[in-house]
């Protein structure tokens, strides 16, 4: 835990957290869907990366403020707005969004695990294939959920914060490495950074803006400042400092990724699969034109990207139901930040829902659905998250101080609009089969 901040500027050594929530909330879908606007839009979508990073800045750093400027976990920001609700035998008053939170973390974490298990499956199965090594995406998948089950179950927060960042410091020699191994275009580059929108591009880019590293984890942001030891007003500073440059990271992601999709795809007119799979087909494209080494190296990207997300939500989504269920056994508010450094059996609880039941959907016969499937469901949390923010940030909850101002309202209402057409366009592509 450290003690107290810096009055100098913010050691990069002190960056932390931002890193961790940024790292899961990026995943393998992420890059494909900006391989995709890359190959078919070249450069012109560059700008809505941008705009992606800026709201998910606003976020994260809504979070961060709320638990440094109340004390209160984003759980029991939740569980403080006034509604209807139901009371809990021998605990709390449940309300309406926490009962929305219980109930969705029950169903997501379901497909989200074997969607998340699959996801690190895939480039394992392609890089040991054809070795001794050799298993099929199935048995991969499963491992995967064990080990990140084994490692969130016995190791701490600053194993935890470690591990993310190497697998950060992967993900960027991989993604920025092949952005320059394909030699960007500057100038075409630099005018993507002009709003514009190329017929056909709408929902690619409201896409594109919506996933930069958007998705419940986001709300963990707070449990794991807690974890580090930043609490209170001191540390807003450096949340904010940490927060900014953990998704400038994420940002530099998205633009190598459109870099690679607009200069190897675009021009060639190559066409990905849809989903993490996708970025199988890039492999093959990258060992076509570059060899089987770098080849190699992407995958080992890819499977870093996979799982730090696999790896954040087992940890950080496990703690956030421990919250939830510690609220509704009657724990008193102040105990709140306390459950970010504790493993109690409702944090290991949910770690096993994570990784064993959704592992009979591994052996459904079209996996890469569940993919879908989770889009679907984690469209739904990130419009329920800006607009409680809005609301919460705006109140009595935080010192008159530390509540929004008209770009912070600005900033979270576009993302709350912004996710609600998202959550609209999955709902209805599902619904139509489209």
């Amino acid at each position: 835990m450290t003690d107290a901040p810096p009055a100098k500027p913010p050691r990069l050594s002190l960056i932390g957290p931002g890193i961790v929530v940024a790292a899961t909330g990026v995943g393998a879908g992420d890059l494909v869907a900006t391989l995709i606007a890359g190959s078919r839009f070249g450069y012109a979508l560059l700008w809505a990366a941008v705009i992606g990073t800026v709201l998910k800045i606003a976020l994260a750093e809504g979070v961060g403020r709320f638990w440094l400027g109340s004390g209160r976990t984003m759980f029991q920001g939740w569980a403080s707005l006034p509604g209807p609700g139901v009371r809990v035998p021998g605990g709390e008053r449940l309300n309406w969004a926490g009962i929305y939170f219980g109930v969705y973390a029950v169903i997501w974490g379901f497909v989200y695990g074997a969607a998340a298990m699959t996801a690190v499956g895939l480039p394992l199965a392609a890089l040991f294939d054809g070795t001794g090594l050799a298993l099929d995406l199935k048995t991969w998948g499963m491992i995967a959920g064990v080990a990140g089950l084994g490692f969130v179950w016995v190791g701490g927060y600053g194993l935890f914060e470690k591990v993310m960042t190497a697998l950060v410091g992967l993900m960027f020699v991989t993604v920025v490495g092949l952005a320059v191994l394909v030699a960007p275009d500057l100038p075409a580059l630099m005018a993507g950074a002009w709003p514009t929108l190329p017929e056909g591009a709408a929902f690619y880019t409201l896409g594109l803006i919506g996933g930069v590293g958007g998705t419940i984890t986001t709300a963990a942001y707070g449990y794991w400042l807690a974890a580090k030891g930043w609490r209170g007003e001191p540390w807003m500073r450096v949340m904010r400092w940490d927060n900014r440059i953990a998704y400038a990271v994420t940002g530099v992601f998205v633009i190598a990724m459109l870099i690679v999709g607009a200069e190897l795809l675009h021009a060639a007119g190559v066409a990905l699969s849809g989903g993490d799979r996708g970025l199988l087909d890039l492999g093959l494209v990258l060992e076509a034109r570059f060899g089987r080494p770098i080849a190699v190296l992407f995958l080992v990207g890819f499977w870093a990207t996979s799982f730090s997300s696999l790896l954040g939500v087992w940890q950080g989504v496990s703690t956030m139901f421990a919250d939830f269920v510690g609220f509704t056994r009657g724990r008193t508010e102040g105990e709140g930040g306390a459950v970010a450094a504790s493993k109690g059996w409702a944090f290991r609880g949910y770690a096993l829902w994570l990784t064993f039941p959704p592992m009979l959907l591994l052996f459904v016969d079209r996996p890469f659905g569940l993919i879908v499937a989770y889009g679907v469901l984690g469209s739904l949390f990130m419009p329920f998250l800006a607009g409680t923010l809005i609301w919460l940030l705006n109140s009595e909850r935080v010192p008159a101080e530390r509540r929004n101002g008209w770009v912070s309202n600005g900033l979270l209402a576009a993302a709350a609009l912004l996710f609600c057409v998202l959550a609209g366009r999955e709902l209805w592509s599902l619904a139509t089969g489209g």
